[in-house]
Formats: structure tokens, C-alpha cells, sequence
């Protein structure tokens, strides 16, 4: 399993949040890849403490803004399988 530390600016100077994202990175890459069909393997080359050239990447070629490319990491990261109810 790897973990990807997200650290977004808050505006205004309010601080620094930080979300560490858990889970395998295969599975989230193949999400941004359903968002942006453009995103190649190399785009989303994943080295730890290299968060900041992982969005460069993404930005560039998608030509979306950071906070959006954050946002879409969380999200595709995040997202689990819901199972229905057994009963």
C-alpha cells in the first residue's frame, strides 16, 4: 500500500492542511485516467515526497488548476466500492 501527503494552501495565509491519502495507487490512477483519458502512465509516475512534480504533471497536461487536480487525487483516492446491505 502507498501513501500519498497532500499538503494544499489554505488562502488568505489560513495555514497549511495536510490529508495523507491511504490506499493503492494503481486504483486511484486508473480514476484520474477515467477523469482525464489524456493522463499517461509517465503523467502519473508517483514518487514519495515528489507531490509536487505528480500535480505539475497532471496540471500541464490536463490545464487544470492545482486546487482541481488536488481535489480529483482526494476524491479518486477516496472512493471505495459501496456494498449493499445483506439481509
Amino acid at each position: 500500500m502507498n501513501a500519498l501527503d497532500i499538503h494544499s494552501n489554505a488562502p488568505c495565509g489560513l495555514g497549511t492542511t495536510l490529508l495523507k491519502i491511504k490506499g493503492d495507487w494503481n486504483i486511484t490512477k486508473g480514476k484520474l485516467k477515467q477523469k482525464w483519458a489524456k493522463l499517461t502512465d509517465d503523467d502519473l509516475q508517483f514518487a514519495e515526497g515528489k507531490n509536487d512534480e505528480l500535480f505539475g504533471r497532471i496540471q500541464k497536461r490536463t490545464g487544470e488548476t492545482r486546487e482541481a487536480v488536488e481535489k480529483a487525487v482526494k476524491e479518486a483516492s477516496w472512493e471505495r466500492p459501496r456494498l449493499s446491505p445483506t439481509g
